[in-house]
């Protein structure tokens, strides 16, 4: 009898997993060829004259259709490269894609995944690290309570840049402008102190800042052990080393600005306005640990995260003014708005902002055209999924072709034209937040950026004075060069030189 009981069972969960075969979706992306033993596809991806992945990944879409997998060592990844499935991705199946995949750049610079836009999501640290900078810096309260700051900081930029002209026309490498510019304002934000044209050591400063551009330029690289583990001992190439060796100048620096902060004795218990955000995390932190991470770890972790969005304002704004260089009648429309609204006898205010649509739309085509970050950061699924009909297995990565997405001739007559009068016509109710799916440069769902916000407002009032302030022109008179380099920014890969000279009265720049 016992037989047959274990029979009749072993016979129903038989069928019933048969069932579930049948019932499955088995469906799978296409994968192009050319695969080679153990690396997969990784030289695909980097292959041709210019090895640039966004580029390589859109003419295997044209072949394969906008979603294929490719094979990246033991990594299994999924490529998309269209607005509707990125929609089904980032809408339906949200909750499977949060999740960061461990990538040796996050562990061996970002404070073993600490780092949180690379930590695992879903996690307590998570919630709780990003909850943190939300509402002690990044929440729109917190920025109107500092917006004194960045106001003060591109004021005294542009101040410091007349004050630099000696008359006739003078010569400025912007990409680097831009960078002090910011990086200035955030860590007036962050610890209290700028680097550079005034404050703390600025050779130490330089490095820091080099080490942050390192940090992104590895954050957006595969190296061997990410493709395949078992061989990332032999670290071809160095990378782990760099890594290990800029993570070290760079968490010397944090260390020594928080145990500098601790001295301070500014602990009250609770954060006020004149606090800083490396102050308000030691007094929320007070001592605790989150999964593992002690509040030093939490605290460094999290400010190299807030101090790293330098970067994506820096591209943002190099590009743009690069695209207004080859663009003059863009760029003077731009101008005329600014007189309009402005005038000629002050600088731009954040009040003013609003009233400068043009601008705006400008910048919403810069970043349709050069988001900072081209392919963003890859996600991993956390649970079987159905994407565009395919069977999507767990532990898949995620890839997203924002170059591919934001040109696709369906959604953007000319896409390869620079028309910022697309923003006030045709696409002028897209949005760059995350909401409209074929304009994602700050990424979509629930780990999108979380710095949204400031970002736009120094791009916006960054930009607004710089026209506003001085005439722009290219030394040579020859259309700038657009080249965009490797790396999890889209950073151009060339210097940025203009000849600028006023267009106000110098009363404006005192």
């Amino acid at each position: 009898m016992d037989s047959i009981v274990l029979g009749l069972f072993t016979f129903l969960l038989f069928l019933y997993y048969l069932m579930r075969k049948l019932r499955a979706p088995t469906l799978q992306a296409p994968q192009p060829r050319g695969a080679w033993p153990i690396i997969g596809h990784l030289q695909v991806i980097s292959a041709g004259s210019n090895g640039l992945p966004h580029l390589n990944l859109a003419n295997l879409a044209d072949k394969y259709g906008p979603i294929f997998t490719l094979r990246i060592g033991i990594r299994n990844v999924l490529v998309v490269s269209n607005s509707e499935i990125t929609k089904e991705i980032f809408t339906t199946n949200d909750s499977s894609v949060i999740f960061r995949p461990a990538l040796v750049s996050a562990k061996l610079m970002g404070y073993n995944y600490a780092f949180f836009p690379f930590t695992p999501a879903g996690t307590s640290y998570w919630r709780e690290t990003r909850k943190i900078s939300n509402s002690e810096l990044l929440s729109n309260q917190r920025l109107e309570l500092r917006k004194h700051i960045r106001n003060q900081e591109i004021e005294f930029s542009i101040k410091a840049l007349y004050q630099s002209w000696k008359g006739g026309r003078k010569i400025v490498e912007m990409k680097q402008w831009f960078s002090d510019l910011n990086m200035n304002a955030l860590l007036r934000m962050i610890i209290g102190e700028k680097y550079f044209g005034g404050g703390g050591d600025e050779s130490e400063g330089r490095r820091f800042q080099a080490g942050v551009t390192v940090l992104f330029q590895y954050l957006g690289t595969l190296v061997l052990r990410d493709a395949v583990p078992y061989l990332g001992w032999m670290d071809i190439g160095g990378h782990e080393k760099i890594m290990k060796r800029t993570f070290k100048e760079l968490d010397d620096v944090l260390e020594k600005w928080l145990q500098q902060h601790k001295q301070k004795g500014n602990l009250l218990g609770e954060t006020t306005d004149e606090n800083d955000f490396m102050d308000a995390m030691i007094s929320i932190l007070d001592g605790k640990c989150i999964e593992g991470y002690d509040a030093d770890t939490i605290n460094k972790a999290t400010c190299l995260s807030m101090i790293a969005g330098n970067e994506t304002v820096t591209v943002a704004l190099t590009w743009a003014l690069s695209l207004l260089l080859n663009n003059q009648q863009v760029l003077k429309k731009a101008q005329e708005e600014l007189e309009k609204y402005v005038g000629k006898e002050r600088l731009v205010n954040d009040t003013d902002i609003h009233n400068l649509v043009y601008l705006q739309a400008i910048v919403k085509e810069t970043l349709r055209l050069h988001p900072p970050a081209i392919i963003p950061g890859p996600r991993q699924f956390t649970q079987d999924c159905t994407i565009s009909g395919y069977h999507v297995p767990k532990g898949t990565w995620l890839m997203i072709n924002l170059w591919k997405i934001h040109r696709d001739p369906n959604v953007w007559p000319v896409p390869m034209d620079f028309k910022p009068e697309r923003f006030l016509t045709s696409h002028k109710d897209i949005d760059v937040r995350g909401h409209n799916f074929e304009l994602l440069p700050f990424g979509g769902g629930r780990r999108a950026c979380p710095a949204i916000s400031f970002g736009l407002q120094m791009m916006h009032l960054t930009l607004a004075n710089l026209l506003h302030a001085f005439e722009i022109s290219s030394p040579t008179n020859a259309p700038v060069d657009m080249s965009a380099g490797v790396g999890l920014t889209n950073m151009k890969t060339t210097p940025l030189e203009v000849l600028i000279s006023p267009r106000l009265p110098p009363y404006c720049y005192e």
